[in-house]
């Protein structure tokens, strides 16, 4: 089942195309990454998708409803965390959520469910200006959670943590996927969309020009070949191409000398300067 569709979707802002007729589907289930560089129309696509913004033209359904015509329905089945963290600072983690909570007749329990599932038990009574950046994140994101939404929409949702934070929202976001939760992913980070997306789409001047499974992507744009790390520092490239690439490997490894052997797969980074000639940042 798709948890979102779309067809051909537009939007145009005083004659400039910001998002040009996109046309895609996330599965149930799915970690999507949306990647593209600032300026490329991902804010304005997630907008489109939640609720926030119309579309010129075309088409778009989120959890089978359609952003227009059925937003009301949509926005109770989806969940939003914009890089922009929007907390009450005077207000602690637990009144935070709990006035969230309020707004969609959630019980108090599901609060106190939500911030032991983020980790935020132990300081539920501070109040939020206290709080790291690392933590602000991780309540926005139990707050996004909290009436167990269907989509998951997260924009940049590690950018500027630590790495050890950035770890644990990584681990969350994989919970969640085997939960069932869709997950509507864009970052700057390539690594992280590699380690967390089924699929990613490279997103362009308003336009996808590529969208497959990483792995996919890497090999489609690498060398098909591995590189030997050998113990005096040396490196010696084997061609999969060959017919005698097999050969070539073992008498490398039968040495004793070798290190360790890499694929030559270009990175997702990699990819996607090949195909649109820009980096992400």
């Amino acid at each position: 089942m798709n948890m979102i569709e779309t067809e051909e979707l537009s939007r145009n802002f005083n004659g400039r195309q910001a998002v040009d007729k996109l046309t895609f589907a996330v599965a149930e289930g799915e970690v999507f990454g949306f990647l593209g560089p600032n300026g490329a129309g991902k804010t304005t696509t997630i907008r489109m998708l939640t609720g926030q913004l119309f579309p010129t033209s075309g088409r778009a359904r989120v959890a089978g409803y359609d952003v227009v015509d059925e937003v009301g329905k949509m926005k109770v089945k989806i969940g939003v965390v914009f890089e922009h963290q929007n907390l009450y600072d005077r207000l602690s983690a637990r009144e935070n959520l709990l006035f969230s909570a309020r707004l969609y007749g959630i019980s108090p329990s599901r609060v106190d469910e939500m911030l032991e599932q983020v980790g935020m038990r132990p300081r539920a009574g501070d109040r939020v200006q206290n709080f790291s950046n690392g933590m602000r994140q991780r309540l926005v994101i139990a707050r996004a959670l909290l009436h167990r939404p269907k989509v998951l929409f997260l924009d940049e949702p590690t950018r500027g943590l630590d790495p050890s934070m950035s770890r644990d929202i990584r681990r969350l976001v994989t919970s969640l996927a085997s939960q069932g939760v869709t997950i509507f992913l864009t970052t700057h980070y390539m690594e992280e969309a590699d380690d967390l997306c089924g699929r990613v789409a490279f997103l362009c001047d308003g336009r996808i020009v590529a969208m497959d499974r990483p792995e996919r992507l890497k090999v489609a744009y690498g060398q098909r070949a591995v590189k030997v790390l050998m113990e005096d520092g040396s490196t010696l490239q084997v061609n999969l191409q060959d017919e005698n690439c097999g050969k070539q490997l073992d008498e490398l490894i039968a040495t004793g000398r070798a290190l360790t052997v890499h694929s030559c797969e270009a990175s997702l980074e990699e990819v996607f300067i090949r195909l649109t000639g820009r980096r992400l940042e």
